[in-house]
């Protein structure tokens, strides 16, 4: 059996953009409506999955209450730490550390910003909480609020694009795509 997993990014922080990684930033209002609007006449849920982080649990919490359905937070699903990087954004990378900043956006499997977490554990550390939804929950439809970091790596994986191609797929804020779940761990894109 599989496990359908629907993924809802978090929607715009009060922090802006950049490169948010494991700083707990909250919902600005419109992004508290991006996500209210990405979940309408969606569903129905088993059951609902979330990053801690508030910009993805404070909604978690507010739908499973609506819905009635039962909210677990998992700390593995978490988004990628960028270390000396957390909080900045691209443009101020490139006037402060351009080289390193190109390095990881040509293979962020090879190139991992100072101080943060390298992409092939974070690959590790998602893909093992997907495996144990999917062992928990196969036959049930889950909804996974996240981060861009999750979103893109689960999606590059259903889409088999080569691991260079990983900051190339699009995840705007509020962003909901399906995916299923083999047995096997095989991830494919649902429409």
């Amino acid at each position: 059996m599989t496990l359908r997993l629907d993924l809802l990014r978090h929607g715009e922080t009060e922090l802006g953009g950049g490169l948010r990684g494991s700083l707990d930033d909250a919902l600005t209002e419109k992004g508290w409506a991006q996500m209210r609007a990405a979940v309408i006449e969606q569903g129905p849920w088993d059951r609902l999955i979330s990053s801690p982080l508030q910009r993805c649990a404070r909604f978690a919490e507010e739908l499973g209450g609506q819905l009635g359905l039962p909210v677990a937070l998992e700390k593995d699903l978490q988004e990628l730490h960028f270390g000396a990087w957390e909080g900045q954004s691209a443009a101020q990378l490139m006037e402060t550390d351009e080289q390193a900043l190109g390095l990881f956006w040509a293979d962020p499997y090879s190139f991992t910003p100072p101080d943060g977490e390298p992409v092939t554990d974070f690959s590790a550390r998602v893909l093992g909480a997907v495996a144990r939804l999917q062992s928990a929950y196969t036959g049930e439809r889950v909804l996974l609020i996240s981060h861009g970091g999750v979103m893109r790596l689960l999606l590059a994986q259903a889409r088999g694009l080569p691991r260079e191609q990983l900051l190339n797929v699009e995840v705007g804020h509020g962003a909901l795509f399906s995916l299923s779940v083999d047995t096997d761990g095989l991830l494919r894109e649902v429409s």
